[in-house]
């Protein structure tokens, strides 16, 4: 049985006062759960359908990360401009073969954790006895958190790759050239040993569990905001609704963590020189980079693409998500 089918059940054989039959008022489309999905099917398509997302918006993740760490403030159209001039078209997608790679297994990962978590912590807020939208909330924000959790394991070591090479277009971003993403690898292994991969592995954590979990729980209060007063039953508008919930939950998530993923983002991809030798920076070193360059504000910095991103993203990711379940159901027997 579904969470959402759970909880109605639940809720009407624990109690008939009007606080459950106001509730019952909301009518959402049908929630598919873990174990109705054929996981093979679900994985495979999974893949292919989220590798496109990932091709489209890529391009959007580049200016972001550039902005990030630059020195100077600039915006996205000079950055589009300079990387189209000198760069051309392939300036946007440098590091994107790389990012392709580990974002089947972090995605894997990530869908697996989430879908796991949102069911078990689902069933026990109902048997808590919490109301639908909290239970709902609790547990999509729960799963948000563990999904992020499991998949920045893999994502890191992709992200620390694939940002250096997205600024070495820049060379006044970027001290160390690199070919492709296997000649990055090499040199980060040599340069900084297995630990390199994982810099900023715990800002990593900090920015994107919170961030995962402000967005799937500000994502399932919004879509049940919006149903309550769409009043339909035929789940009629469905895309429209997730696409909505989407950017309310994405302009949430990227307001309260921009500070601690630019701060990450500079911790990934600056070096610092220290008697004429690179060395990675710390944490207190790239925030008092940051304060020099512009104060508080110069952590805000990619704020409109970082937006935008997280908006078109959740808003595919989201779309595509539901449809991808939808195709991955287990055939009745």
């Amino acid at each position: 049985m579904s969470l959402g089918a759970l909880i109605k059940e639940e809720k009407r054989a624990a109690t008939t006062s009007s606080s459950s039959s106001s509730s019952s008022q909301v009518h959402m489309p049908k929630d598919i759960d873990w174990q109705m999905l054929d996981k093979p099917r679900f994985f495979f398509l999974g893949a292919a359908l989220f590798s496109g997302v990932s091709t489209a918006l890529y391009p959007i993740l580049v200016l972001k990360t550039r902005q990030q760490v630059s020195p100077t403030r600039l915006s996205c159209a000079n950055i589009s401009l300079t990387i189209a001039r000198l760069e051309g078209l392939k300036g946007f997608y440098k590091g994107f073969g790389t990012s392709l790679l580990g974002t089947v297994p972090a995605r894997a990962l990530y869908m697996t954790a989430l879908e796991i978590t949102k069911s078990s912590v689902g069933h026990a807020t109902v048997r808590l006895g919490l109301s639908d939208t909290t239970s709902m909330a609790v547990a999509n924000g729960a799963a948000g958190l563990a999904s992020a959790v499991a998949a920045q394991v893999v994502w890191t070591p992709v992200d620390v790759v694939s940002q250096r090479l997205m600024v070495q277009g820049d060379v006044s971003l970027s001290s160390c050239r690199y070919t492709n993403g296997f000649d990055a690898f090499r040199k980060i292994l040599c340069t900084d040993g297995p630990r390199g991969f994982y810099r900023g592995f715990g800002l990593s954590i900090l920015t994107y569990a919170p961030s995962n979990a402000v967005w799937w729980a500000s994502y399932s209060l919004a879509q049940r905001s919006i149903w309550s007063r769409l009043k339909r039953q035929d789940g009629g508008g469905s895309v429209v609704v997730q696409a909505l919930s989407a950017i309310t939950a994405s302009g949430c998530s990227a307001l309260i963590t921009m500070p601690v993923d630019t701060i990450k983002t500079r911790l990934q991809v600056l070096d610092a020189e220290e008697n004429g030798r690179r060395r990675a920076m710390t944490v207190m070193q790239t925030v008092r980079s940051l304060m020099r360059e512009g104060g508080f504000g110069a952590c805000y910095r990619g704020l409109g693409p970082r937006w935008v991103s997280m908006s078109m993203s959740a808003t595919t990711m989201i779309t595509t998500y539901e449809f991808l379940k939808r195709l991955a159901v287990k055939k009745q027997t």
